[in-house]
């Protein structure tokens, strides 16, 4: 487990002054009720950096900036606040004020219903530049796919697909549903869910074998064994990458315990009434990517295989051009 930003030691008992500089700063840009994006972007620009090194992000400001510790309190069972005894980065009052800015706090703040989207995770991807697409409504609130623009919290994007959400969706289920409804394809359904299960939990099993290295790294750095600061640095950053990639990549595999084993008799009526679950379950198991194109003209509603490719999940080691598999379809 990671130590509290602005803390030496796991007890919140040794403040390290170089963050708790950080996390002052911060607090009182909260305090003036500037973004956490905002906010973020200004700790980078100054040079401030996560335990880890890297830049910071909003959802991991705001879990630092609603930590009690950093007030010298604790949350008792009830979820009461109550005085610890420890040093305080910032006062009680300011960061209870700074709770208060939670949006669960405003009663005038209405939760947007949550809104379905069928291509998640690491399937979609923008196909000019290969980062992960991302849900983002319309200005008129229309579901949407697009390739977030590079920024410095998410570095790397193009910003230059957008495509709509049913258009896509629409466009893939057509394509899934043919091709589940192959006999050839119907008959192996069983076992290739199994097998990508299976490879789920050798991944599960590879990211906590890393887990177990990187706390024998941090036992033998803190045990004075020579190794320097920066080669620490560096290899606990690349075994948390290590960890975050299987991680993600077992989940993606894991959505497939959703799809149905055994005959459908009507394909089409069933995806119309199944659950989201199993809908992503069946695009985990019969896709690999979906890539997405910039549209030919602006505001564009045609879909074909120009604007979208879709590459296939090979079972049993099958191989096959799947631009040709696409271009025939």
């Amino acid at each position: 487990m990671p130590r509290l930003y602005g803390f030496d030691d796991m007890a919140y008992r040794r403040v390290r002054e170089s963050e708790a500089e950080g996390i002052r700063a911060a607090a009182s840009r909260r305090l003036l009720k500037q973004s956490y994006p905002a906010i973020c972007e200004w700790m980078n620009d100054q040079g401030y950096r996560t335990t880890r090194g890297g830049l910071w992000k909003p959802d991991v400001l705001a879990k630092v900036l609603d930590h009690p510790a950093i007030a010298g309190l604790a949350e008792d069972d009830d979820g009461e606040l109550v005085e610890t005894g420890g040093p305080q980065i910032i006062p009680r009052e300011d960061f209870e004020a700074i709770r208060a800015l939670r949006p669960s706090n405003d009663p005038n703040a209405q939760r947007a219903p949550q809104r379905e989207y069928l291509i998640s995770g690491l399937l979609g991807v923008c196909g000019l530049c290969a980062k992960t697409l991302t849900a983002s409504p319309s200005n008129r609130g229309s579901r949407g796919y697009r390739c977030a623009p590079s920024t410095a919290q998410h570095p790397g994007g193009c910003g230059k697909v957008r495509i709509k959400a049913d258009l896509l969706e629409d466009y893939v289920a057509e394509h899934v549903l043919a091709e589940l409804a192959k006999p050839e394809v119907s008959a192996l359904i069983g076992q290739a869910r199994d097998d990508m299960l299976a490879e789920a939990t050798r991944l599960r099993k590879k990211a906590a074998a890393t887990r177990r290295r990187q706390k024998k790294l941090g036992a033998d750095y803190a045990s004075s064994s020579g190794m320097s600061l920066k080669a620490f640095k560096a290899a606990d950053k690349e075994l948390s990458q290590q960890i975050r990639e299987d991680s993600a990549r077992a989940r993606f595999l894991e959505q497939a315990k959703h799809v149905p084993v055994g005959a459908v008799p009507d394909l089409v009526r069933w995806w119309k009434h199944a659950p989201l679950a199993a809908k992503k379950g069946v695009l985990v198991l019969m896709l690999e990517q979906v890539a997405v194109y910039p549209a030919a003209s602006r505001g564009s509603r045609t879909v074909d295989a120009d604007r979208v490719a879709l590459r296939w999940r090979q079972w049993g080691g099958a191989e096959r051009d799947e631009e040709a598999d696409e271009k025939s379809a």
